[in-house]
């Protein structure tokens, strides 16, 4: 393209749509990018996941999210997301992938797997949810090890081993116990981790009466074909076992910030460089949204409390002689 973009937006989830909502009220050419579907991590949630947050704390723009239940599911965000992408007539490119970004003659090149652009100012809005954390143990490459957990009827049956004790563990557990699985979870800690208000006492409940079997304390050590071997306090034991569901969190994509230029922390946390009141990174005219902005604390930022950084990034860019390319 001749004319370069005012904005070029990484990532379509609803961090991202919020930033184009923001661009779009503003009067500024923008465009937004996603290398996935349209907010791809929440299609990649579990089938029946429930959000935390009741409907009003995931809407963006102020356009309102009305749900049969106070806190909405999987399904009813991915409808309300994809009615705001049509009604306000976003410009969405999806399956598309930010390959490279190099600042050129005042403003940023940005090559995709589709193409090129040129933008005065970029926001990165990447989620979390495209890298997981590994047990870096012998046999987790077997097909039978899954890092993401979508319907529980496949386990119907089945021996299940599940790894964690967040949120994700517990709804793969009871949903697959449910379904016919013979659950067993596997727990670094010595109790339960964050958990839902309502599941986690249906979940301690199942414990206590041994419908779901747990070692707290403990670690998954290796993955067989037909079996497992876990570290107890009591010591070593094999159990049989079909699948393996390392519910352990993910991690946002730092190699990509890392290639661009933008400065993180040197310690396991992994923050970004950011200005917390503008959200631009040590990058002239780069900007951070979202979840990305916590580093490794993937628990810190939310859809509820971030996405109010769309609207402090383009006050900034819009802001007198902000519209003018950075000086890159």
């Amino acid at each position: 393209m001749d004319k370069p973009l005012d904005i070029l937006i990484i990532g379509a989830g609803p961090i991202g749509l919020a930033c184009g909502l923001e661009a779009q009220r503003t009067g500024l050419d923008y465009l937004i990018i996603d290398k996935g579907t349209l907010v791809n991590s929440i299609y990649n949630y579990p089938l029946n996941m429930t959000f935390f947050s009741t409907s009003d704390r995931l809407e963006i723009g102020g356009i309102p999210f009305v749900s049969i239940h106070p806190k909405p599911n999987r399904m009813e965000a991915m409808e309300y997301y994809r009615r705001v992408a049509d009604s306000q007539h976003l410009k969405v490119h999806l399956f598309e992938e930010v390959q490279q970004m190099e600042p050129e003659g005042g403003i940023y090149r940005i090559s995709t797997s589709k193409g090129e652009y040129r933008a005065r100012h970029v926001i990165i809005a990447v989620g979390f949810y495209g890298i997981p954390n590994m047990l870096h143990i012998p046999g987790e490459d077997l097909p039978k090890v899954r890092h993401y957990y979508f319907d529980p009827h496949y386990y119907f049956r089945q021996k299940v081993v599940v790894v964690g004790a967040n949120n994700s563990s517990a709804d793969a557990a009871l949903e697959t116990w449910r379904k016919g699985a013979d659950v067993t979870m596997v727990v670094r800690e010595p109790t339960l981790g964050r958990i839902k208000y309502w599941t986690k006492p249906d979940l301690e409940n199942r414990i206590k009466e041994g419908s779901i079997k747990c070692y707290f304390s403990s670690r998954l050590t290796e993955i067989r074909e037909g079996e497992v071997d876990i570290q107890t306090p009591e010591g070593n034991i094999t159990l049989e076992n079909d699948f393996v569901l390392a519910m352990t969190g993910y991690q946002p994509d730092f190699s990509f910030l890392e290639k661009i230029g933008v400065m993180l922390s040197d310690d396991n946390k992994r923050y970004p460089q950011h200005d917390p009141e503008t959200m631009e990174t040590n990058l002239p005219g780069v900007y951070l949204a979202g979840v990305i902005c916590g580093g490794m604390d993937t628990h810190v930022w939310f859809i509820e409390n971030s996405r109010e950084h769309a609207v402090k990034i383009v006050k900034h860019i819009s802001e007198a002689g902000k519209a003018q390319p950075p000086q890159v």
